[in-house]
């Protein structure tokens, strides 16, 4: 079974991928599964790259995993297509796939799995695509023979602090601030045209030392064509006001609404905010 679900995945793009044992995870939204009637003996962990090379230019000015469509619904559209695939093949076991809203705890769950490490900037890690990755799980009623790995972190080099506006205090985290509803304070509104981003921050990412190695060995970037297609790496207060609703509700942004994207824009481009 674990050679279908890695096969199904890698033909996706999707390489990084292993099982751990359910009684080893952190279960947080325990209805998620009792609502379908699934009691989970084996997680499949994947970790998905989204990085592409628009996420390079320099006139970027959002957070590159909004650069793409949203990511949601890349998952989406992916468990629709490989769960009715694992579910003929394995008639006798149950399948269900998360991402984001999840029942367990999934940096944790990846970390166990031996798919990446614990980072001092609250990321998870990979060494192939640093933490330029979304993370994914499929759950089964299958005990598939695996066991979790211990807790492990990053070298804490530093390099992330250092890179951080506010020092990774998670508090008043920079992309906290973009995302912020209503009027921003004077002081906030400095803060976000200093750094230059209406949406998100990576700066503590760019800065790890892992996202180097990672560019260097030729394995940051992603292949999947949904990351690399229609993505907008620049915006303008003009390019968001013309987004018809479907096309605004494709983005990462959009969560939000108009109104905060569009306020921190007018900011960046020195117009009255909304």
């Amino acid at each position: 079974m674990i050679e279908t679900i890695k096969k199904l995945l890698s033909e996706r793009g999707i390489d990084l991928v292993a099982p751990v044992p359910f009684s080893d995870l952190t279960v947080t939204r325990p209805y998620l599964l009792e609502r379908n009637g699934l009691v989970g003996k084996t997680a499949i962990l994947f970790a998905v790259p989204y990085y592409t090379t628009p996420c390079d230019d320099c006139a970027r000015n959002i957070s590159c995993y909004a650069v793409s469509p949203d990511y949601h619904r890349f998952f989406a559209a992916l468990f629709e297509e490989i769960l009715p695939i694992l579910r003929q093949k394995f008639p006798q076991n149950s399948f269900l796939g998360f991402t984001d809203h999840s029942p367990i705890a999934e940096a944790e769950a990846a970390v166990k799995a031996g798919l990446g490490t614990f980072g001092c900037n609250h990321l998870f890690i990979t060494k192939e695509h640093s933490s330029f990755v979304f993370l994914g799980e499929i759950i089964t009623d299958a005990d598939i023979p695996c066991r979790a790995r211990e807790i492990s972190t990053c070298t804490a080099c530093g390099a992330c602090k250092k890179a951080c506006p506010v020092g990774l205090d998670t508090a008043a985290c920079l992309s906290a601030l973009t995302q912020k509803k209503g009027a921003l304070s004077p002081d906030e509104e400095k803060t976000l045209i200093h750094h230059g981003c209406a949406w998100g921050c990576d700066l503590c990412q760019l800065a790890c030392p892992v996202t180097e190695a990672a560019r260097r060995a030729g394995t940051l970037y992603s292949r999947i064509p949904f990351f690399n297609d229609n993505t907008l790496h620049r915006l303008t207060a003009d390019a968001i006001d013309a987004m018809s609703d479907e096309e605004f509700a494709a983005r990462a942004y959009s969560w939000r609404g108009r109104s905060v994207i569009l306020r921190n824009l007018k900011l960046l481009e020195g117009k009255e905010p909304l």
